[in-house]
């Protein structure tokens, strides 16, 4: 079912090293893989026919080389607000190695020690979607999955912890919504591979 409401695509980035072996990825700026590459090429027949007022991406060159390479480097604009989450102390480690350290950790309730907690990536999530309601058009949106997670989250009036309900693959397109008008946000699709 389609909307006349404006809808915003967000396009998780492809495949890096990092998101292959599992290792935290904030700001540590990891170029796409091979793979990740022609991932990001497939994003631009998925998203073939539509139209957006506005292309936003994250400053990574993970997430701006998506949207390049999916066709979008034209008009891409980079936002600070849509950088991933600021991991730490806990940068380039798996999740499975700070569990090693920290029984029970999880990055959404516990955040990361010199980083960023979910409080502060929800108030990066709030800013844009401050933006992206008075630009009251469709936008596309590449950015990386933490913060991609929070920011659904936060579309839906849930806490940034809400962003633990959400996962996201490599070059995955999801697109927020509303439902019956603009007092109903919704997730209208998640995680199309």
């Amino acid at each position: 079912m389609s909307s006349a409401y404006p809808q915003i695509h967000l396009v998780r980035h492809g495949e890096t090293a990092w998101s292959l072996s599992g290792q935290h990825t904030g700001r540590t700026d990891m170029p796409l893989t091979p793979a990740g590459e022609a991932a990001a090429r497939g994003v631009a027949e998925r998203l073939k026919g539509l139209s957006f007022s506005a292309v936003w991406s994250s400053p990574s060159q993970r997430a701006y080389n998506t949207s390049v390479l999916a066709g979008f480097g034209a008009t891409s604009v980079r936002n600070d607000d849509l950088q991933e989450w600021d991991y730490g102390a806990y940068e380039g480690r798996t999740t499975k190695e700070i569990l090693a350290e920290r029984p029970g950790w999880n990055v959404f309730r516990d955040g990361c020690p010199q980083g960023e907690m979910a409080a502060d990536v929800g108030a990066r999530a709030d800013r844009i979607i401050g933006q992206l309601r008075e630009a009251g058009g469709s936008i596309l949106i590449f950015s990386s999955a933490h913060f991609l997670r929070v920011l659904a989250a936060r579309w839906l009036g849930l806490p940034p912890e809400g962003g633990a309900l959400f996962v996201l693959d490599t070059a995955s397109i999801s697109v927020l919504g509303y439902e019956h008008d603009l007092s109903e946000p919704v997730v209208r699709k998640w995680n199309q591979a």
